[in-house]
This record gives C-alpha cells, structure tokens and sequence, in this order.
C-alpha cells in the first residue's frame, strides 16, 4: 500500500492543536511538506517544531482567521504565488457553540458559515489550478457525525455541517476527473480542548457533574472511549494517499461506532 507523500504539499487547517495538530504531525511523518495554518503565531511556531523533517521535509505556517474568509484567501494566493502549490488540504477549523437550534440567533448562523462552508470553498478555489496541474489533489473536510446522525445540544454546528458535507459531495462529483478527490473525516467523541468545553456546558445545564457526563457519553460509543486526535489523523492520512485514489466523495466516521446509521 502506497502511504508515502514524499514531494507533497498539504495546507493543514486549524493545526495548532487536537485533529488538526495530529494531522500535521502524522502527513509529516509519511513524508510530506507542511504548512500549518492559524490565527496563533505563537502557537504555529511551536507546532512547526513538532513536525517530522527526516526525510528532508520543509515546513511553515500561515496566520490566518477563518472569521475574516477575504483575508485567508488572498494570503493563500500569496502564499502560493511566492512559494509552491498544495496537494493536499485538510480544511479543519473549530467548531460552533452549542445550545438548541430553536433558540440560536442569526447572528451564529452566519457566523459558522462564514468560518465552515465559505472559508472551505475559498481555500478550494485557491489550491485547486494547483492540483489541476499537478493530476493529484486531496481535499479533505474535518466535519462531524452530527452529517449522518444529529447531535442533541448542537443545533447551529448541526445546520451547517450538513452544509458543508453537501457541498463537499457536489464539489467530489466536478473534480474527480482531475485526479482529485473530496472527502469527508467525521470525528466522533474526540479527547480534544472542544470536547471538553461540551462535556463542561452539559454538566452546567444538567446539574450533573463532569464525570458524570463524561461517562455517559464514553458509555454511548461501542468501544467504551473517546478517539485520540491521533486515531482521526490516521484516516486524514489514508484519505491524502495514494493509496485512496478511487475514494471519492464519501463521509468516514471515525467514532468507535457510536453513530448508529449506516
């Protein structure tokens, strides 16, 4: 099975900690160059120096923030025209507040949209001639379950990842021709800074404590635990091989079996 991804560039989104971070780290180890994308520098810096370079990997990072989508677009053009083109993008950004969907405002709507589906598609523009070129592209989406099955509690997150998995599937069906494919990650319970910040709200709104929640929802996944970062990273890195050229425009729960369609 072919994993290397020597003489490949991927763009990692939202890379300075849990899925996006172990993404980085594990495209890194299977050869390829990395440039890590972020609002903080200070945090970009540190990550860089995480990254594998045995195999003569070069590595950087772009600040960014995905709530201004003008910006992040015009500083991957620039970034493209002084530097090099991408193979490989994991778009991966933090997720929206919970609460109900009945009671959120407009306001957060527009919000996740803006940092989801419209910095998506302005990335995918940007890398796209790239990868044209190159007949080898990946476009990866770090999305959630919450596509196949909704989360209770999650309401705008719920609205606007079945967005973006849509878009991602028409998007599979214009550029297979290319040698570029689309494909969707869907991280279940993952032991991540978000994670805990739901398990947090929960336990807040219940009146049940922390552990509490947590075992309650550990108890709802067939195998009894959260993933680590690293565990989605592995499918992220199948999904930008080789070895996943005729993979296209599907949803990969990566959840220990929790979401109970098929």
């Amino acid at each position: 099975m072919n994993l290397n991804l020597q003489h490949k560039n991927a763009l990692v989104c939202g890379s300075t900690q849990g899925i996006g971070k172990a993404a980085a780290k594990q495209l890194a180890t299977l050869g390829a160059n990395i440039t890590l994308a972020a609002r903080n520098e200070e945090k970009l810096q540190h990550v860089l120096t995480e990254l594998d370079t045995s195999k003569g990997q070069k590595h950087t990072y772009i600040v960014a923030d995905f709530q201004n989508p003008t910006d992040l677009g015009e500083k991957i053009t620039a970034f493209i025209s002084e530097n090099h083109a991408f193979h490989i993008l994991i778009n991966n950004t933090g997720g929206p507040a919970g609460g109900p969907v009945f009671s959120a405002k407009i306001e957060e709507f527009e919000r996740a949209f803006t940092q989801h589906l419209k910095c998506n598609h302005i990335l995918a523009q940007s890398v796209v001639a790239g990868m044209k070129d190159a007949g080898y592209g990946r476009i990866i989406n770090i999305i959630s379950t919450s596509v196949k099955q909704p989360l209770d509690g999650l309401g705008v997150s719920n609205t606007i990842r079945g967005a973006v998995a849509n878009w991602s599937k028409t998007l599979s069906n214009e550029l297979g021709q290319f040698g570029i494919t689309v494909n969707n990650v869907l991280p279940g319970a993952t032991a991540t800074e978000r994670l805990s910040e739901i398990i947090k709200n929960k336990a807040a709104k219940t009146g049940k404590t922390i552990d509490e929640v947590r075992n309650t929802m550990k108890n709802a996944v067939p195998a009894k635990r959260f993933a680590q970062p690293e565990e989605i990273a592995n499918a992220i890195a199948f999904l930008a091989s080789e070895a996943a050229s005729y993979i296209n425009g599907i949803n990969v729960p990566v959840d220990g079996g929790r979401t109970k369609s098929l």
